[in-house]
């Protein structure tokens, strides 16, 4: 049997876009809390994302969502990585505030933050070891987190995934 790569292009990206969502769930987390939501976007799912993009361009008139629309188009997969909202105890005040329970709900813990950008980091350099190309994207990320994709995550973001002959995120446009 013979198999030609583009024949196969898919697959392996697929393969490799969940071996990044293990290596985003078994990254280190802050204090040892696994808060961390993770989720693989395919097929048409990618096309309702990068609908959700021109919605935000719409109301917020930010162009480089349309850009990234359009790259999200371009990707087999995209990972997506969020956290669920809850504080660590700490009292570091690294949010901004003295202590946890002075910290208004809608003000994400910066632990938590911290760890979905650990998580992005361990996704990002198994993607790497692939030789996949990807790219972080806060506006692909805000798009599934509107559309509930993670469910309730927050700090949602997204990162697409292809493995042709040129990486589509990389020159873009403005």
């Amino acid at each position: 049997m013979i198999q030609n790569e583009r024949t196969v292009r898919k697959e392996q990206v697929l393969h490799i876009a969940r071996q990044m969502m293990t290596a985003a769930r078994t990254a280190p987390k802050g204090k040892g809390m696994d808060i961390i939501e993770i989720g693989l976007v395919t097929d048409k799912d990618i096309e309702r994302l990068s609908e959700e993009m021109y919605a935000v361009y719409d109301e917020k008139g930010l162009k480089f969502f349309l850009r990234d629309a359009e790259n999200v188009r371009q990707a087999d997969a995209v990972v997506i990585i969020g956290t669920r909202q809850q504080t660590h105890g700490l009292n570091c005040a690294h949010c901004g505030y003295p202590a946890c329970g002075e910290k208004p709900e809608e003000v994400p813990c910066a632990i938590n933050s911290v760890d979905v950008g650990i998580a992005i980091g361990s996704a990002c350099a198994t993607a790497a070891d692939f030789r996949a190309d990807t790219r972080v994207m806060f506006s692909a990320g805000l798009a599934a987190q509107r559309l509930g994709y993670l469910g309730e995550a927050r700090c949602v973001m997204a990162i697409p995934v292809s493995a042709g002959s040129k990486n589509p995120f990389f020159d873009r446009k403005p």
